[in-house]
């Protein structure tokens, strides 16, 4: 009998649950990780705790299943978190910035103020850059701005 493992790597949690070939659950496993908050606004998670809450909670749910074999893996993962690696160890040189933080709400406004000047069109771009401001409040982390955040941290511990 082949069965499916699905991975749950959530914004507290990892999960783990085996599915058989009739889709029943078999087996599963969940671990928490901790949350770290280190000022306002700003939520990050150890990634080497995030790989061993997930390693762990798969072979306990694999375990838990009877040790099938599995012939496929799903995963999920927490939205828009970002983690920058060592290129030459692979290791994480930062906490993950996690999808709630909210480090990058100014540089965000910053970009619709810029994208307005640049194109002239400020009514128009008003709107747009009110709606990013929205979009900020509710969920700032875009991924394109945390890897810049990221970056600059990367940056200032090499020096």
């Amino acid at each position: 009998m082949t069965s499916l493992l699905a991975l749950d790597q959530g914004t507290t949690s990892s999960r783990a649950i085996v599915y058989d070939d009739a889709g029943r659950e078999t087996g599963r496993a969940q671990h928490e990780f901790q949350q770290h908050f280190p000022g306002p606004g700003q939520v990050e998670h150890d990634a080497d705790e995030i790989f061993e809450t997930q390693w762990r909670s798969a072979e306990e749910a694999h375990q838990a299943a009877g040790r099938p074999e599995i012939c496929a893996v799903g995963i999920t993962n927490q939205r828009e978190t970002v983690v920058v690696f060592d290129r030459e160890t692979g290791r994480p040189i930062h906490k993950a910035i996690v999808w709630q933080d909210r480090r990058t709400t100014g540089r965000l406004k910053e970009m619709a103020e810029q994208r307005k000047e640049i194109l002239g069109q400020r009514e128009m771009l008003k709107q747009v850059g009110e709606q990013l401001a929205a979009l900020a409040a509710q969920n700032p982390g875009l991924p394109e701005l945390r890897g810049q955040w990221e970056r600059a941290v990367v940056k200032a511990v090499a020096r």
